[in-house]
C-alpha cells in the first residue's frame, strides 16, 4: 500500500464506519438481550393476573437475555480492538488484507442458536 492510499482520509473514514457499524451491532445485541431477559418477567405478570395459582415456567428468558448482553459486550470489545489494530497498521503502512474474518460468522452462528432456542422455548410455552 503506498503512502497516498494511507494518507487518503476516505480509508480512515471507511474504517471508522465499519467500527461504528460493529458498535451499533453490539448495542443492539445488548438492548435485545435486556428485552429478552425482561420478557420472562412480563409473562410472569400476565399469567399471575390470569391464573394466580399456577407457577409459569419462564426461566429460560433470563439466561438467553444475559447471553445476548454478553455477546453484545464481546462484539463491542472485539470491534474496538480490531479498529485500533487496523488504524495502527494503516498508519505505519503495514496493512495486509486478510481473506475474511471469522468474527461475523461466529456471531451469526451464535445468534442463530439463540434464535432456535427462543423459537423452541416459545413453542413449548
Amino acid at each position: 500500500m503506498d503512502s497516498t492510499t494511507t494518507n487518503d482520509p476516505r480509508v480512515y473514514m471507511a474504517a471508522e464506519r465499519t467500527f461504528l457499524a460493529w458498535v451499533r451491532t453490539g448495542v443492539a445485541l445488548m438492548g435485545f438481550g435486556f428485552v429478552v431477559a425482561r420478557f420472562g418477567l412480563f409473562l410472569q405478570v400476565l399469567t399471575a393476573e390470569a391464573a394466580p395459582v399456577t407457577q409459569p415456567r419462564h426461566a429460560l428468558s433470563l439466561p438467553i437475555g444475559v447471553t445476548l448482553v454478553v455477546l453484545g459486550i464481546v462484539v463491542t470489545i472485539a470491534a474496538a480492538l480490531r479498529h485500533a489494530h487496523y488504524v495502527r497498521a494503516l498508519h505505519i503502512g503495514a496493512f495486509t488484507s486478510r481473506p475474511h474474518s471469522r468474527l461475523p460468522v461466529i456471531i451469526s452462528a451464535a445468534l442463530a442458536l439463540v434464535g432456535v432456542s427462543m423459537a423452541v422455548y416459545l413453542a413449548l410455552l
